[in-house]
């Protein structure tokens, strides 16, 4: 005898929202061909992995390569599907099949990106896909911001969490790296104005040039240091440049910027 319509929509949605962990909600759990044991998701399972006494022990799942899911709702263990084989729930209103993802909270937009090779989160119309960085990037960004090759395939400079498959918010600096978005903002608390990797300005710092300027011209030096020259690298534009020495600090010709520091003279070809 089949099921009304209306109870197999009830059955479909059974339990919806209700099942799942800290990460995601979903009606299954998965189990990790690695280590053959039981978690709600992947992070589940990394977290765990991680606390692990032997370091050499210690890993990542590889979200392709689940195999084996199982129902929250009647316990069946079964191949990877969007719906139950036993109960016929679906195990998540979201369903990937290649990343093997599942979940019920739809409301974050997720999407999958081919060229990224995962799913993201936060609606497709509002990303792209920058080829030369290797990551989605939002629509705001097009066109408006500096490529550094697989930028987001390394780990934050401030906390030192991989990016690339991050749950938090990440932030494009005007140098082209990137970090989370908390730490960005952390940093700019504490008066850190510099980019951690490359150390060029990720603010517009010229009132503060200004300011220096002020300070400078305010502030003589005494005569046995006032002719005195040296050289700088500027880290904002990379220009190298010989400058009089001023204990507050030395001003690139090149771009007016203080975000510079003190090198060796060149060497001059013999």
């Amino acid at each position: 005898m089949e099921m009304e319509p209306s109870s197999a929509n009830e059955r479909l949605h059974f339990g919806k929202m209700g099942y799942g962990c800290q990460h995601y909600r979903r009606r299954c759990k998965i189990r990790a061909p690695c280590c053959n044991e039981v978690f709600s998701c992947r992070h589940c399972h990394n977290e765990a992995a991680s606390m692990l006494r032997n370091p050499f022990d210690r890993h990542d799942l590889v979200r392709q390569d689940v195999k084996q899911v199982i129902c929250s709702v009647c316990d069946t263990e079964q191949p990877v599907a969007k719906l139950c084989s036993n109960c016929g729930v679906n195990m998540g209103e979201y369903f990937c099949e290649i990343c093997k993802f599942f979940d019920d909270d739809t409301e974050k937009g997720q999407f999958h990106c081919h060229d990224c090779g995962i799913c993201r989160v936060g609606g497709r119309e509002n990303f792209f896909h920058c080829k030369k960085c290797g990551s989605c990037y939002s629509i705001a960004l097009r066109d408006n911001h500096s490529c550094v090759e697989n930028s987001m395939r390394h780990h934050c400079p401030i906390c030192y969490e991989y990016l690339f498959d991050s749950l938090k918010d990440t932030t494009v600096m005007k140098c082209g790296h990137t970090m989370h978005c908390e730490c960005y903002h952390e940093m700019i608390k504490r008066d850190k104005y510099c980019c951690p990797i490359c150390s060029k300005s990720v603010i517009d710092m010229s009132r503060t040039w200004k300011r220096i300027d002020e300070e400078i011209e305010a502030t003589v030096m005494p005569e046995d240091y006032r002719y005195k020259k040296v050289w700088i690298l500027c880290n904002d534009c990379n220009d190298t440049t010989e400058v009089y020495f001023h204990i507050i600090g030395q001003k690139c010709s090149h771009c007016k910027s203080y975000n510079t520091r003190t090198i060796a003279p060149p060497v001059l070809p013999q």
